[in-house]
């Protein structure tokens, strides 16, 4: 598919040039002898660039150059600029102009500045698709009373820098929770940090959190930044805390005390701006009790509790999770999405849901592929109750 440029400006020779060129190469050009005409197409079409003088009647490049910014953010903007205007086209990109081209036009240069500015129009669409993926993928679905309360929760407690535990079965949620708390933080800009304290050996888990000295021990063949220093000025969630070793629980009390760290091998204390959020599926104050937990760490990490109910406890709201799952899956797979008949939604309600919302989305995904063209109770039954 072609990639469309609007050319605006003045001289019809400048504009002739351009077209010519660019023509040539390959795009499809539209025209505009002014910057007021140049707003009007800009808010009325759709374009891949925007070639601009800067000095032109009724309205100047960087009149244009702040409307397209606040109307058209993602199209890159680049200013074309006789020689007595350079410091003016510098001033643009400062605005928020890709870059500028200075006339007559250089054909390389125009055409690799164009190429590149088109390169990034298309990364930045990328990552703003992936990133909205990623939120759909994390989004807290279901209003009944303990998900409403939840909510509420989160809403008071993520504007703070407290400290949140949250606990519940595996594959309620705590997760979500954790994001959920992050992106309305005053972090939400910094990074959030999973750690799965589980899924890391007891002797590697002060590496992971605090990092390591090169020749701090047999395998630490170079310097290594932790998950406390990767997660400054943003959020570090530690899921399944209830499984730290000992050992690594003194060090997480004193980094939490202090806000501070030492690296694995290494004497100098680094600071650490760190929000930090905890997960387990344990009941902590049984761990206090069989000293497998401190519990001088569990009153650091619990100033807020967060228990998110079981999905057998919230039955409410399986048929929201259900279409929003239907919705989600469908569009990873590039296929419209299922019907799903109201008895299938009953079966599923009615089911015993061990395993939680995790096992409810694999579920769906299960039916979605096994099923003709809609989901209907038979499906349910025969790929599903059936153990």
């Amino acid at each position: 598919m072609s990639q469309t440029i609007l050319v605006i400006d003045d001289e019809r020779a400048i504009r002739r040039t351009l077209n010519e060129i660019l023509s040539f190469e390959g795009y499809v050009i539209d025209e505009a002898v002014d910057g007021a005409e140049g707003v009007k197409k800009i808010r009325e079409n759709t374009y891949d660039c925007i070639l601009c003088d800067i000095k032109m009647p009724k309205m100047d490049g960087l009149e244009v150059l702040h409307i397209a910014r606040e109307e058209k953010p993602d199209i890159p903007f680049i200013v074309i600029s006789g020689h007595g205007n350079i410091e003016t086209a510098v001033d643009a990109v400062k605005k928020g102009a890709y870059d500028y081209i200075s006339k007559p036009p250089d054909l390389n240069r125009l055409l690799i500045t164009l190429r590149n500015a088109m390169e990034k129009k298309v990364l930045v669409t990328e990552t703003k698709q992936l990133r909205k993926k990623i939120a759909r993928g994390y989004e807290m679905i279901g209003e009944s009373e303990g998900m409403m309360r939840i909510q509420e929760t989160i809403a008071k407690v993520a504007p703070t820098d407290a400290r949140v535990l949250i606990t519940g079965e595996n594959g309620v949620g705590k997760e979500l929770v954790a994001r959920r708390i992050h992106e309305l933080s005053n972090r939400a800009n910094g990074p959030i940090i999973e750690v799965n304290c589980a899924a890391i050996p007891s002797e590697l888990i002060e590496s992971e959190l605090f990092g390591h000295e090169k020749g701090s021990f047999t395998s630490a063949i170079k310097q290594r930044i932790g998950k406390f220093e990767a997660a400054n000025g943003g959020t570090l969630f530690l899921d399944e805390i209830g499984d730290m070793s000992h050992d690594a629980q003194a060090k997480m009390l004193r980094a939490l005390q202090e806000g501070k760290i030492t690296r694995v091998g290494g004497e100098k204390e680094i600071k650490v701006d760190v929000r930090v959020l905890a997960a387990t599926n344990k009941n902590l104050m049984e761990e206090v009790e069989a000293k497998k937990f401190r519990l001088d760490l569990y009153h650091r990490l619990s100033v807020i509790l967060i228990q998110v109910p079981s999905l057998n406890a919230r039955r409410d709201d399986i048929p929201a999770l259900i279409a929003h799952f239907i919705k989600d899956i469908s569009e990873d797979y590039k296929q419209a999405a299922k019907e799903i008949d109201a008895d299938a939604v009953t079966a599923l309600q009615e089911y015993n849901w061990t395993g939680n919302i995790r096992e409810l989305r694999n579920v769906i995904e299960r039916l979605i592929i096994l099923s003709d063209k809609r989901i209907t109770k038979k499906d349910v039954e025969m790929y599903i109750l059936v153990k």
